[in-house]
């Protein structure tokens, strides 16, 4: 199948264990410019220490990570940071500072870097109307919901104008409809922006989201992938068209278990997909 893009992220036969416990094992995939790849498995089966990986939090003890053509085991310490500059990252719990403002936190990287108070919050506010949370600039982290952290998280990540966007359980705790908004705003991220993400969960249906809606910018929401000039057809399902892909990377006691299309996983009659699509 055809790639909508060059390789940004790329493992290649990536191991690490902690304290003798093998995490990660003989692990080897790619991520492909304007992609989503979506990181499933159960607890524990290394998607947190993946996304850790990619970001140059941690490194394997062997194999090699290349993101964005970089391999970060070769890089030091400063250039390590320099890289992350590049990388947003979003965590589960938002991972807020609970003593800084909204604006604060979302400005927090600027801050670090020098940049000029009328720039950041320039950016700062274009950044939370984005995610539609500009009228919360003054509040503090405890003043919102689990919803409206994560869409904070999502704002503070954007800062950098990154080409990779990595989300560790982006809806976990959260009702369907809130859920439903993280998608969106990861879907108009991939799809306004040319957003690459690498994406951790435990619900199949965020995937099938992604896999099977765009953002439409001309309508200004999200619309079915084959809603297009073309009649619907079993094609237009897939990455052709210039559509942005999402695919799907299930993991196994730290070993690559799966790693491919929707309609592959949706026909799979292995027991351990089948349990995360129940």
């Amino acid at each position: 199948m055809s790639h909508p893009g060059e390789p940004v992220i790329v493992f290649e036969h990536v191991a690490l264990s902690f304290a003798e416990v093998t995490v990660l094992e003989d692990v080897s995939f790619t991520v492909y410019e304007r992609e989503c790849k979506v990181l499933v498995g159960e607890s524990g089966s290394g998607k947190t220490v993946l996304l850790k990986l990619a970001a140059g939090l941690l490194q394997p003890d062997a194999g090699r990570v290349v993101v964005l053509g970089q391999d970060l085991g070769r890089l030091s310490e400063k250039q390590l940071l320099d890289f992350r500059r590049r990388i947003g990252f979003v965590f589960q719990e938002g991972a807020l500072f609970d003593s800084l403002t909204v604006a604060q936190n979302v400005a927090y990287r600027l801050l670090e870097e020098g940049v000029p108070e009328e720039e950041t919050e320039e950016r700062v506010r274009e950044a939370l109307r984005f995610v539609e949370l500009e009228d919360a600039l003054k509040k503090l982290p405890g003043e919102l919901s689990g919803g409206m952290r994560r869409r904070v998280s999502i704002a503070r990540a954007l800062m950098g104008n990154p080409p990779i966007v990595l989300y560790d359980s982006p809806t976990a705790g959260l009702d369907p409809v809130t859920a439903q908004t993280i998608i969106t705003l990861i879907l108009r991220l991939r799809d306004l922006y040319g957003v690459t993400s690498l994406l951790a969960t435990h619900r199949l249906q965020d995937a099938f989201g992604l896999a099977n809606f765009r953002f439409d910018a001309a309508r200004g929401h999200v619309v079915p992938v084959w809603e297009a000039a073309e009649p619907p057809s079993p094609a237009s399902l897939l990455p052709a068209n210039g559509q942005p892909r999402t695919s799907f990377l299930v993991l196994r006691d730290g070993r690559v278990y799966f790693d491919g299309e929707q309609h592959d996983i949706l026909k799979s009659e292995d027991r351990y997909i089948r349990s995360f699509l129940v």
